[in-house]
């Protein structure tokens, strides 16, 4: 058994942005050796959509028809079940979402199959699977590994890898299942989940501040300051855990993965949990009094600063 096999998830809106993750999840374990990687799309209009999941790395996309339109776990289930046993993969990607959870750890379970959720890290070590996720209250993160299981399932937290990136030469194939009988719930509608007061996962400017700040009732200062640059403003954990921000702001393992083009660190000391959910912004800068904060480890500009000095001249700069 070899190989990665990406499950690319298709709503109404066409395919999944977490998919392109999932792909460039994929194509980094083939690199490391796990072997080639291939795209399966599921849906009553799967064909339509390879153009999207064409990427560089990508070499065979496997089109399955569903009978339903709407996304049915059922449907999902009998569908994989059958690619596992038709492909063999090492390892099985989709995303850490409400429709995979759904259906993948069934499918797990059922084929004795190894499976691990909110993954992010993964690693292709010594002719295994590697995967990293939080425990103890996302207040650690632990590696998992799994012996003597030939296919793994694992589920990415979105946000949390590079997505795949350039034009693939991908050879298209189809799997013809008999689906018919699989469902057995419909979907009667769909809503969206309230996403707070903020999506700060869509910023390409984030503000972020931590316990340095030390008074809650700096804040609004320094939301104003984000308003003026155009940044959007995020929190570490413990301004959460004492009720100064929303939850909806927190930037760290235990919170939302961010990838901004700019991520501007005031008073965060850089713990390994905050770090697990920022770490891939394209430019990080650093503001902290403490020369030794281990946030200066991964920031490319970084000022050994009182951060409301530092506040101050922004304001002066973008008043």
């Amino acid at each position: 058994m070899s190989g990665v096999l990406v499950l690319g998830e298709i709503d109404r809106d066409g395919v999944r942005p977490g998919t392109a993750e999932l792909i460039g999840a994929g194509r980094a374990l083939c690199e490391q050796g796990a072997g080639p990687l291939a795209v399966a799309l599921l849906a009553a209009d799967a064909g339509s959509h390879t153009a999207t999941v064409n990427l560089a790395g990508v070499e065979e996309i496997v089109v399955v028809p569903t009978p339903t339109e709407r996304f049915e776990p059922h449907v999902a289930e009998v569908a994989l079940e059958a690619l596992v046993e038709a492909r063999k993969p090492a390892v099985v990607l989709a995303g850490h979402t409400v429709d995979s959870l759904g259906f993948a750890p069934a499918v797990a379970a059922r084929g004795g199959h190894g499976f691990a959720s909110d993954a992010i890290g993964l690693q292709w070590r010594d002719g295994g699977l590697v995967a990293r996720r939080g425990a103890y209250g996302d207040k650690l993160a632990v590696e998992l590994d799994f012996p003597e299981k030939e296919t793994v399932l694992v589920l990415l937290r979105e946000g949390a890898f590079a997505p795949g990136e350039g034009g693939g030469g991908a050879t298209i194939s189809q799997l013809d299942l008999d689906l018919a009988a699989a469902p057995r719930s419909e979907q009667v509608e769909l809503r969206e989940a309230p996403s707070g007061d903020v999506d700060i996962t869509e910023a390409d400017l984030l503000l972020s501040i931590g316990r340095g700040i030390d008074d809650e009732e700096r804040i609004p200062e320094l939301q104003e300051l984000a308003a003026r640059m155009g940044a959007t403003l995020s929190a570490s954990r413990p301004l959460v855990d004492a009720g100064w921000v929303s939850a909806a702001r927190q930037v760290g393992q235990s919170g939302k993965t961010v990838t901004p083009k700019v991520y501007l660190a005031l008073g965060i000391s850089g713990a390994v949990q905050h770090v697990a959910g920022m770490s891939k912004a394209k430019t990080i800068i650093a503001v902290n009094s403490d020369p030794e904060a281990p946030i200066f480890a991964i920031a490319q500009y970084g000022a050994v600063a009182d951060l409301f000095e530092v506040a101050a001249e922004l304001q002066q700069q973008f008043g």
